[in-house]
């Protein structure tokens, strides 16, 4: 009898593939597992060959490039002779690419010593992680971007708000600690995303709810609804005529400068009355303030003078019959320049559209040229607390009244901060004087942003500093150094700073 059964072979043994061991970040609340070769969610730290490592390389200021230069890495070995028969330039230690021990109580990444004026001297270093922060914009515009406290938005979601409107610019508020954690995790991403984008002096796309989708780009002009603005307004109407009612009174019988806020009359003004210009029986529709200034002439909006009129003769009622006449001669031109228009009154006394005569056409231009460029302005706003200050030291309240003795001089990224008055380090910087990219996130969401703390040695020992982390700037050759051309300025004390003092 044969058998027709096949005896299979025995299955090879299945094997695990290995997955690469990853290693885990501690350098924010996220706690990120890091694959070989690869980042932690916020790019900012990565798995090299086991080692968590920072990505962006370690900033110093060097004072002798601040003027120009390419981008060049220095404090290394294979760095060659520059010729110099001295030591190099004074350096400044930045917390840019220096890492963070938050939230842990760790000292600082860097706590270096160095010679001030012959005095030593200590900077402290650590990029702080701030749920509270945000930044405030200044944007240099005569149009209105939006009613006072109206929503901003950034892809859909809101961000912050309009404040109150300043001379010749709007403000805004962004971000915030309500926006980063306080809604829904997409509104909390994209509040972190446009101010990442905002600190970094990159472009953002704003809208402002029953306003304006504007382009805002720190030390750019903004772009309001497509149009790049060139200016910002000379002044009000009635600091218009002020200012220029010499070069007018002798060419035109009258001038009127249409502005939202505050309109100006020549004839009226106490410019005008100086002048000897005579009245001319104007009657301008809005509220009248005192002589030559008017309130809510029209609405505002983004026609002549931020109002929200194309034709500036709807701000006139009438001319008096009593005192006008006719052939008088009437200026009427915008805060800016912008828009002007020359009138000659008729027999009825109806302004009619003139050509405008060179000397009148100067006056513009004039205007015009004393109108500062417009500019967009992103100011950085942080309270620096929690463990970031028991980084610096053991005591963290000590840091803080340390910072209100000015015996402790705080920078961000190397510029100088305005530390705001009343408890705690809430400080404000302005991001053009940074170092370019200088800000990171984390996935929290939260900012991450360079802070230095520097002192007298002798200081810091007091307030209780991590004395025994201390290490001279010499020894941070073994980190991956840069220097940029566009670092702002060099750190420079105010004049209430002296580290020579008598102790």
């Amino acid at each position: 009898m044969t058998d027709d059964t096949t005896t299979l072979p025995p299955a090879a043994p299945r094997t695990r593939r290995e997955k690469p061991e990853k290693i885990r970040c501690d350098a924010c609340p996220v706690l990120c597992f890091i694959a070989e070769g690869r980042a932690g969610a916020c790019d900012r730290y990565a798995n090299v060959e086991g080692v968590l490592t920072r990505v962006d390389p370690l900033v110093i200021l060097d004072r002798a490039v601040q003027s120009g230069g390419e981008l060049v890495s220095f404090l290394d070995k294979g760095r060659e002779w520059d010729g110099e028969l001295v030591q190099p330039p004074e350096r400044f230690l930045t917390a840019v690419g220096a890492g963070t021990t938050y939230p842990d109580y760790k000292p600082a990444p860097f706590i270096v010593s160095s010679q001030m004026d012959g005095v030593d001297m200590v900077t402290v270093v650590t990029e702080g992680i701030f749920s509270y922060c945000g930044v405030k914009l200044k944007i240099d515009t005569d149009r209105h971007l939006g009613p006072e406290t109206a929503t901003v938005r950034f892809q859909g979601e809101v961000v912050g708000h309009v404040t109150t409107g300043e001379y010749g610019s709007q403000m805004m508020s962004l971000g915030g600690v309500h926006h980063l954690t306080g809604g829904s995790k997409k509104e909390g991403r994209a509040t972190c995303e446009a101010l990442l984008h905002l600190c970094n002096r990159q472009p953002v796309e704003l809208q402002v709810d029953d306003g304006v989708s504007i382009v805002v780009e720190a030390g750019k002009a903004p772009i309001i609804d497509g149009q790049r603005e060139e200016r910002m307004r000379v002044g009000c109407g009635s600091a218009a005529i002020g200012m220029f009612a010499q070069q007018w009174f002798r060419h035109v019988d009258e001038v009127v400068v249409v502005d939202d806020h505050i309109t100006g009359v020549l004839s009226e003004h106490q410019a005008g009355k100086l002048l000897d210009v005579p009245p001319t029986g104007i009657k301008i529709k809005g509220q009248k303030s005192t002589p030559g200034r008017y309130f809510r002439v029209a609405g505002p909006g983004q026609g002549w003078g931020g109002t929200n009129i194309d034709d500036p003769l709807t701000i006139i009622d009438r001319f008096d019959p009593k005192v006008a006449k006719p052939g008088m001669k009437m200026l009427m031109v915008s805060t800016t320049g912008d828009h002007s228009d020359y009138f000659v009154l008729d027999e009825a006394l109806h302004p009619v559209v003139t050509e405008m005569p060179e000397a009148v056409r100067d006056s513009v231009v004039r205007v015009q040229e004393n109108c500062e460029p417009a500019l967009c302005s992103v100011v950085f706003i942080g309270g620096a607390g929690g463990s970031l200050r028991a980084g610096v030291t053991e005591n963290p309240v000590k840091l803080t009244r340390s910072v209100r003795d000015m015996l402790t001089y705080v920078t961000s990224g190397g510029a100088a901060v305005y530390i705001w008055p009343g408890g705690g380090i809430t400080y404000m910087v302005d991001v053009t004087q940074m170092p370019e990219n200088s800000f990171g996130y984390v996935p929290t969401p939260a900012l991450v942003a360079p802070i230095e703390f520097t002192m007298r040695l002798s200081d810091y020992e007091a307030l209780g500093g991590h004395m025994a982390s201390i290490r001279p700037l010499a020894e941070v050759s073994d980190r991956q150094l840069s220097l940029g051309t566009d670092q702002g300025h060099w750190p420079v004390l105010p004049h209430h700073f002296s580290w020579n003092r008598k102790p």
